[in-house]
């Protein structure tokens, strides 16, 4: 491809992401464009600030849809490292998007991570990464309390799943 002008090329970050139906990757950009990883690091903070609304996932970027008509709800849940896999299963099994997870750090305050898991392999994928990374969840942070900002299809599907969140055990209580 020939080089562009960054303006162009931002341009075109945006509509692609606009299209992209999954994650794209920094890498993928900066071989599409010939260009450094950092170099379109640095394009999407430039279009952040420019009012796109970027998501940065472990899988690459997506562009966040405006208004999509669906529900979305905060869940908190509480529970051991190994309960992980089940609690995103059930999650993406009864029609939700994990979004992303919140801790409340003495020390730094608000801790999110953006996930967008909605399907299983995505859940394969996050979990797989995790064990090969030999990283900590953020849940770790705070004694395995957490929040999830879910998006589903009406709040019937959310209530669905915090039905089937409580029959695992992993929705937090403050009596627990």
């Amino acid at each position: 491809m020939k080089t562009m002008d960054g303006t162009s090329r931002r341009a075109r970050i945006a509509e692609e992401l606009g299209a992209a139906e999954s994650p794209v990757s920094a890498a993928a950009f900066a071989k599409k464009f010939e260009v450094s990883r950092q170099v379109i690091v640095g394009d999407i903070a430039l279009l952040r600030a420019g009012g796109h609304a970027i998501i940065s996932t472990a899988r690459g970027y997506i562009m966040q849809a405006a208004s999509t008509g669906k529900y979305v709800g905060t869940v908190a849940c509480k529970h051991e490292p190994a309960l992980t896999r089940r609690e995103l299963e059930t999650i993406v099994a009864a029609g939700g998007t994990v979004d992303n997870v919140i801790v409340s750090h003495e020390q730094y305050g608000d801790l999110t991570g953006q996930l967008n898991i909605s399907t299983q392999a995505d859940v394969d994928h996050f979990i797989a990464q995790i064990e090969k990374k030999n990283e900590h969840l953020l849940s770790e942070l705070t004694d395995g309390v957490h929040l999830h900002k879910i998006t589903c299809a009406d709040r019937a599907a959310f209530e669905t799943i915090l039905e089937r969140l409580a029959e695992i055990g992993v929705l937090y209580s403050p009596l627990d």
